[in-house]
């Protein structure tokens, strides 16, 4: 790790605060620090899923939940609980960087380097050989399919055989005619939706053109996070959710394609904001080809348990992912790990923490899950595996409180969840942070997407009310102005790069705050008849509702205010993807 470094590039360092401050509600910031100390350095390798670190992380969390006194809560094999529930999934890694150029038409031929104009995911679309020869290119606006908005990209266009060229976000992102949530982005925004679209209409392949105010973040997170190993769930026709060819491109080279066919990049983008935007051809064509070494692995999820005094079928589910990106592409540096200092290991570390807090605690009356999921960085994968192969039911599942990349600034006047969301649960944790004398902040940027970036929508896709929270940037020390610079700091320079690293003069106060607060409203919600709900205009509401019989007599109350989530797409979305 190059702490020194970190240090070099932040131009806001961080005033030293001792990690061994009084603790706060019983939650230690040295502790956490600790934690989070451990599982982000080198020798835990980036917490790569699949790799040898799998292994090191798993046993490090299991012997974390036993000391802290949980239980083991996951499969159930000839009786007793295992601490891991099994997660098969896809895995496929090129074997030598894939070759691709373009034909832009004008008679020039232009070779594509992965990670640098291109970055092209391993295919997840059950093949292993990529062979492309001269597909021709057609641009289709936000590569959008809306019927329920009065939307439609595509106009009937067959785009069988065709690499569609696409932008990411919404419509009306940037001022369109569309009626997708202005500035806060709806599942169609999400390069996930962009895939799936094109798989479902039988497209050769997708190349997403990257900008970052609209993506949220810049070309290295993209070139981070798609030109390793890739993963998906096991799934009975792969074909029906990927194409062949799933990449994204350099804005500078989608502006080069357009010049080559005649046309302006920045005109089309105007015309693909309106309703009435029609497909535009492309001269270009595009040839590709690569090796992939495909395979079926198992990875886990770590499953500790505290078994309800009372209802002990009931469950409250606290959740972090503990993986991260692993050993990937060096920086300039030369440093190749990524090692998710707080991406997720905060997670994990508020994770095991809240473990221990309610296991030194009278037991409560429902159960209380801590469920530690794998492969949210490749697509909410463990979340998702775990809300279709739930080990305890979804329908008595009380809700689910996520934890993803979590406060080291110090203590926060506020706080907040990712994305926009009606739901009970959301009034009981602004009622708790009422009584704590702090304020729930919406979120500042809906349009990143964060709602269908982090594994609580694994849970909401199945109507589990469910929220991930995320620390407050109006700080005690600096206000709104120091942390507002020093989230974006961090997304320019650390978020998805070998920069996430452990700093010891960071200030884990925060966290332990913010972990208080969240215990307030696990405790009250684990010995209650509460039943959490969604608005009555949420698209998750039919879902919970149908499962509302088998929680008996305790009737799922209203939800109130806050804005609404913007609708997902009808069509199911199988991935709502990581931060990146």
């Amino acid at each position: 790790m190059r702490t020194s470094r970190w240090f070099a590039a932040s131009a806001f360092v961080l005033a030293a605060t001792s990690v061994s401050a009084a603790s706060i509600g019983s939650f230690s910031p040295y502790r956490l620090s600790e934690i989070d100390k451990t599982i982000s350095a080198d020798d835990f390798q980036g917490r790569g899923v699949n790799t040898p670190a799998e292994t090191k992380t798993v046993n490090y969390i299991v012997d974390q939940f036993r000391s802290a006194g949980l239980q083991p809560g996951g499969d159930l094999v000839n009786g007793q609980r295992r601490w891991t529930q099994d997660v098969p999934l896809l895995q496929s890694d090129w074997t030598a960087a894939p070759q691709v150029t373009l034909n832009l038409g004008n008679g020039q031929s232009l070779p594509l380097t992965q990670g640098d104009q291109i970055s092209l995911r391993a295919p997840m679309n059950g093949q292993t050989a990529l062979n492309l020869s001269n597909v021709p290119l057609l641009f289709v606006g936000y590569g959008v399919s809306a019927p329920e908005r009065n939307w439609d990209d595509f106009k009937g266009q067959d785009v069988k055989g065709k690499l569609i060229v696409v932008l990411v976000n919404d419509p009306d992102f940037e001022g369109g005619e569309g009626d997708f949530g202005g500035k806060a982005m709806t599942y169609y925004g999400r390069w996930t939706y962009k895939y799936e679209e094109a798989a479902r209409r039988g497209a050769a392949g997708v190349l997403i053109v990257h900008e970052t105010a609209p993506a949220s973040y810049g070309w290295n997170t993209v070139k981070n996070s798609n030109t390793n190993t890739m993963f998906d769930i096991v799934r009975q026709n792969p074909a029906g959710e990927h194409t062949a060819f799933e990449s994204w491109i350099q804005l500078p080279l989608a502006e080069q394609i357009f010049t080559a066919s005649g046309l302006n990049f920045a005109q089309a983008k105007e015309a693909a904001k309106r309703r009435n935007f029609q497909p535009m051809p492309l001269k270009a064509t595009l040839s590709a080809s690569g090796q992939a070494k495909v395979a079926t692995i198992t990875s886990h999820n770590v499953v500790g348990l505290l078994p309800g005094k009372k209802y002990p079928n009931e469950t409250l589910i606290y959740s972090a992912h503990w993986d991260h990106l692993g050993v990937g592409r060096p920086d300039a540096n030369g440093d190749n790990i990524y090692n998710g200092a707080v991406d997720n290991a905060t997670g994990i570390a508020h994770l095991i923490e809240q473990g221990r807090r309610f296991a030194l605690e009278p037991r409560p009356d429902r159960s209380v899950v801590f469920l530690a999921v794998t492969a949210e960085e490749k697509g909410l994968l463990g979340s998702e595996y775990y809300a279709t192969h739930p080990i305890y039911p979804l329908a008595t599942t009380v809700g689910v409180l996520n934890t993803d990349s979590m406060g080291v600034w110090g203590p926060a006047k506020d706080y907040s969840i990712s994305g926009t969301a009606k739901l009970g649960l959301l009034d009981d944790l602004i009622a708790a942070g009422k009584a704590e004398g702090r304020t729930f902040t919406p979120d500042p940027h809906p349009e990143n997407g964060g709602f269908y970036r982090s594994d609580h929508f694994s849970f909401a896709k199945q109507g589990v009310p469910a929220i991930s929270f995320k620390p407050g940037l109006n700080l005690a020390k600096g206000g709104i102005a120091r942390g507002e610079a020093l989230d974006a700091d961090y997304t320019t320079k650390r978020y998805h790069q070998p920069d996430d690293e452990f700093n010891p003069q960071w200030d884990f106060r925060g966290m332990a705050q913010d972990a208080n607060l969240l215990h307030i409203v696990g405790e009250k919600l684990a010995n209650s008849r509460e039943w959490p709900n969604w608005s009555e205009d949420s698209e998750f509401r039919a879902a919970r509702d149908r499962s509302a019989a088998d929680r008996g007599a305790a009737a799922p109350a209203p939800a109130a205010v806050p804005a609404p989530a913007p609708a997902p797409p009808p069509a199911s979305p199988q991935k709502g993807s990581e931060r990146g």
